[in-house]
């Protein structure tokens, strides 16, 4: 293998890399940008919506009081985006992990082209075809953002030591300082430790020691700023509930728990095509281990080095989810696409003709998914002929590059990404927004209560989950009142509006809010959801 290393290619592989960014980011950002926001991304825009009436903060705020999960770094992108624009929207809301996510495909490209423009293609593609990646670009993911962090200080060590680029330690602090206030924690140690490891597996030890102290002591620093600026924006009480929401909660179980192993298991499904194909890759390497060598053997094992302690380092908390995984995504992708970096041997040979098979076929296999899905879900789809005359075109053109060696790698994994984005953005992401919906019953509801004032109650909603669903569709301050049971609800003030459950309506029958017809029924955040006027 031929690496670049002339400063005019490596000049040409930074022009590459920034027009494939760019083409990412108009992908990552295409469609209505005034979308209905639903389950996750209610919270933060609520967020923004909120600091768009009152200003900015140290903290984001629900119902005017500060929330202690997150601090207000990524809100106040959302913010700056939403004043150029007037309001919040989902284009607004969206646009900081869209660039986050082209930040990835850029520096992905840059550290793998100047070994191989094919492997380096190739492994955008295994990152644009994991549908975590794919939902987590189109919504609000601190995760995703980290994932752009955590690589560009990856990126930073690695262009120094192989492309002769300036050794910017001081960009690297400043990334570890924005990956905290990102993301807390969590945001520090993660990049922190991909270098590490960096520096391990390439003896650097001095580095290692060196880096290794300073983050120590910027976490330090960042903890003890993190937790003034909660005493300056809610006091001593607050103090304590960043603690438990961003520490704690996430160290014990409090936000949820699941197994040790549960990132090595899950991520075969949730991180595929990359992370399986990362497995079956890393096979193939220790059964050729002795006659491969080189720069691209080198890269290959510092992304396994980065990406195995992103999955160990987050597997020690209780607390575990899909999208926290973000991070190791790009090293799997890297990995996973190393048999079109010119090794031989049969599994490498075996491994691309697999996956050219996959990208092949993934066209045509949304055909066939697409046609039984309108038969047997009961979710009316939207109308499938554009979309059909693109997966057709695709599949045309992907059987066409079949006789074109050259073009054949790259061009199969950029129709399959098409494929993959196109019915995503078609079908997919309108059939989960409508399923999710709360706009339209918030807006209902609210021109009812408009015209006949009176107190709102949110019974048995939860201040911090579903009423969060129905206070982002409003463009104005409300304090409704919150209940949880029916002694509760008694006890209110009449006359007042009630918005609950049916469920929790059939359940309250022989109290004055059970004895009161609805005045509105509708489908809210997949549940029947009624209105009511107790007067």
């Amino acid at each position: 293998m031929q690496v670049i290393t002339s400063p005019d290619a490596l000049r040409s592989v930074r022009r590459q890399s920034l027009l494939l960014g760019g083409l990412a980011l108009v992908l990552f950002i295409l469609g209505d940008p005034h979308q209905a926001a639903i389950g996750f991304d209610s919270r933060f825009v609520l967020f923004a919506k909120e600091m768009l009436r009152h200003g900015p903060g140290f903290f984001p705020t629900t119902y005017g009081q500060p929330y202690a999960d997150y601090s207000a770094t990524s809100t106040l992108f959302t913010w700056l985006l939403s004043l150029l624009f007037g309001e919040v929207s989902s284009l607004t809301a969206w646009l900081p992990t869209a660039i986050a996510g082209a930040v990835i495909v850029t520096l992905i490209y840059r550290l793998v082209a100047p070994q191989s423009r094919t492997w380096a293609l190739t492994s955008v593609a295994m990152l644009l075809l994991s549908m975590t990646f794919i939902t987590e670009t189109r919504a609000v993911s601190l995760d995703q953002m980290l994932a752009a962090v955590s690589l560009a200080a990856f990126y930073l060590a690695y262009a120094h030591d192989h492309f002769g680029a300036p050794r910017r330690h001081a960009g690297l602090l400043a990334l570890l300082v924005l990956g905290f206030a990102i993301r807390g924690p969590i945001g520090l140690v993660i990049p922190t430790g991909m270098l590490c490891s960096y520096y391990l597996l390439g003896g650097q030890w001095r580095r290692l020691l060196s880096v290794g102290l300073q983050a120590l002591l910027l976490l330090v620093l960042c903890i003890g700023a993190l937790l003034l600026l909660a005493w300056v924006s809610g006091g001593q009480g607050f103090v304590h509930e960043v603690i438990r929401m961003q520490v704690t909660g996430r160290l014990d179980g409090t936000e949820g728990a699941s197994g040790s192993l549960y990132y090595f298991t899950s991520s075969l499904g949730n991180y595929a095509l990359a992370y399986p194909l990362a497995v079956l890759g890393l096979i193939a390497l220790l059964m050729n281990r002795r006659a491969l060598s080189g720069p691209g053997l080198k890269l290959v094992i510092y992304c396994l080095g980065a990406g195995l302690v992103v999955m160990i380092g987050l597997s020690i908390p209780q607390a575990k989810k899909a999208r926290y995984l973000l991070p190791m995504l790009p090293m799997a992708a890297i990995i996973a696409a190393y048999p079109f970096a010119g090794v031989q041997g049969r599994a490498f040979a075996g491994l691309r003709g697999l996956m050219q098979c996959i990208f092949l076929l993934v066209p045509a296999l949304l055909m066939v998914g697409l046609m039984l899905a309108r038969k047997r879900v009961d979710q009316p789809l939207p109308s499938l002929t554009l979309l059909f005359v693109m997966l057709g075109v695709l599949q045309a053109v992907a059987l066409s590059l079949l006789f074109k060696p050259q073009w054949r790698p790259a061009g199969l994994a950029a129709c399959a990404v098409m494929a993959l984005w196109a019915s995503f953005i078609l079908v997919f992401e309108p059939v989960e927004r409508d399923l999710y919906d709360t706009r339209t019953f918030t807006d209902n509801a609210m021109r009812m209560i408009d015209q006949t004032p009176a107190p709102l109650v949110l019974h048995g909603m939860g201040k911090d989950a579903k009423a969060i669903k129905f206070m982002v569709n409003l463009n104005r301050d409300l304090m409704p009142v919150f209940t949880q049971s029916a002694v509760e609800l008694q006890n209110v003030g009449k006359p007042v509006w009630v918005v609950m459950d049916r469920k929790d309506y059939v359940q309250l029958q022989g109290t004055p809010a059970g004895d009161s017809a609805p005045t509105l029924s509708g489908r809210f955040d997949k549940n029947d959801y009624v209105l009511l006027y107790v007067p």
